[in-house]
């Protein structure tokens, strides 16, 4: 199962400084960061998939349970800084494959995650 090799560690300050968030396990779809204390702090992140690097998927979303405007990212990526989305991410979805932009949108529609990976609401 591809989600199992992706990993995800979220920073609260530019250049992956300050508060730090790893998620080592697979897939993921976190409802309100509010959870993890990390609401509308996000600033910078490193992404990958340990097996297919290609093969992953991160959204970003400004406001909870997948709403508001989004930020997508395929492909291992190290974004130092998150520009005008820079504090603003307050959900997200990650998987191991690459979502197209419609099954973006059906998401960001319907509030519904993939079925086959982790929701963590608060």
């Amino acid at each position: 199962m591809a989600n199992t090799d992706v990993r995800l560690q979220l920073f609260s300050g530019n250049n992956f400084t300050n508060r730090r968030i790893a998620l080592r396990r697979g897939g993921v779809a976190v409802r309100d960061l509010g959870a993890f204390r990390f609401d509308n702090v996000l600033s910078s992140f490193r992404l990958r998939n340990v097996s297919t690097t290609d093969s992953v998927t991160l959204v970003l979303f400004s406001r909870i349970n997948f709403q508001g405007s989004i930020r997508i990212f395929r492909g291992r990526q190290n974004v130092s800084n998150l520009g005008n989305f820079n504090n603003l991410t307050s959900s997200l979805i990650l998987v191991g494959r690459n979502l197209t932009n419609s099954q973006i949108q059906q998401i960001q529609s319907t509030g519904i995650p993939p079925r086959d990976i982790l929701v963590i609401r608060q």
